[in-house]
């Protein structure tokens, strides 16, 4: 593994001998807007691993996303290697069905000191939920990106990531009533605390998602990927685009479903994705919207 690797494949052409806000920043950015978020391994039939090295190879070098679970792993190495004062978190998202948040803290995030100042990076929620750069960590500042406006709230016991969005536009009248929409202008995203996590904390959490049938990735299959204009999904059979459109107050949704002879096109063509075994896709009713 190297650096100079992972740089090529987001695109970074800058120094990276200087562990400053601006340079962490640009990377975050370049690798949400160049690397999928996706669980597309789990209806492959491939086992999804924790080793820094499997995660690199697949990401790097093979035309791949992945889940938080490796998207975020590898950008913790990255970070390390660049120098930054970095520490692992975990996290429980919130499930809308619930109105709570799940008991599984399966979501890793990173809390990465930038002189004297903690800031959450997190490169690996995907769709209209990802943050494009890393949030300051201050309770109840608004701050404002390209997605909407997020804020970290301080609750004593734990810290809530919510934002509030736009109205959502959709442009196919077959899918206004998709459950894929969201109608939830503001919503809550995940909770966590600031206690240090290992890599070895998650492995049990990462078998667990990847098997049990209540787990939103065995009854999803997802790929997302930002876009300069908002982002890209493929939900099951269900492709979208998703344009901002801060002045107007919406988000344009364009909605489609495609075949299973256009699955393999799609995903290189729009997600750059390319697949070594044959994908079923799956998209059972959850609590996930774009």
């Amino acid at each position: 593994m190297n650096l100079e690797e992972y740089f090529q494949r987001i695109g970074f052409h800058g120094s990276y001998h200087k562990a400053d806000l601006a340079t962490l920043k640009l990377i975050h950015r370049l690798h949400v807007m160049s690397i999928p978020f996706e669980n597309l391994s789990i209806h492959c039939g491939e086992r999804i691993m924790m080793d820094l090295e499997v995660i690199f190879n697949k990401i790097v070098r093979s035309s791949r996303g992945g889940w938080c679970l490796e998207n975020n792993h590898l950008f913790g190495w990255v970070l390390r290697e660049m120098g930054y004062d970095t520490t692992t978190l975990s996290s429980r998202v919130f499930n809308s069905i619930l109105n709570d948040f799940g008991a599984l803290d399966s979501h890793l995030i990173h809390k990465t000191i930038i002189d004297g100042k903690p800031y959450i990076a997190d490169v690996s929620f995907g769709v209209s939920n990802q943050v494009r750069e890393p949030l300051e960590l201050i309770s109840g500042k608004d701050q404002t990106q390209e997605a909407g406006i997020f804020r970290l709230i301080d609750r004593g016991d734990m810290w809530v990531l919510e934002k509030t969005a736009r109205k959502p536009e959709v442009v196919n009248p077959e899918f206004v009533k998709s459950s894929l929409v969201n109608r939830q202008l503001t919503k809550q995203i995940y909770c966590f605390t600031l206690e240090p996590r290992q890599v070895e904390y998650f492995i049990d959490k990462s078998d667990r998602l990847q098997t049990d049938q209540a787990s939103l990735f065995t009854n999803k299959s997802i790929c997302s990927l930002q876009t300069p204009a908002g982002f890209k999904a493929l939900i099951g059979w269900t492709y979208s685009e998703v344009t901002y459109k801060p002045e107007e107050s919406v988000d344009v949704l364009d909605m489609r479903d495609i075949t299973d002879e256009e699955m393999d096109q799609v995903l290189r063509e729009q997600f750059n994705v390319k697949l070594q075994n044959k994908l079923k896709p799956v998209n059972n009713r959850s609590f996930y919207t774009l």
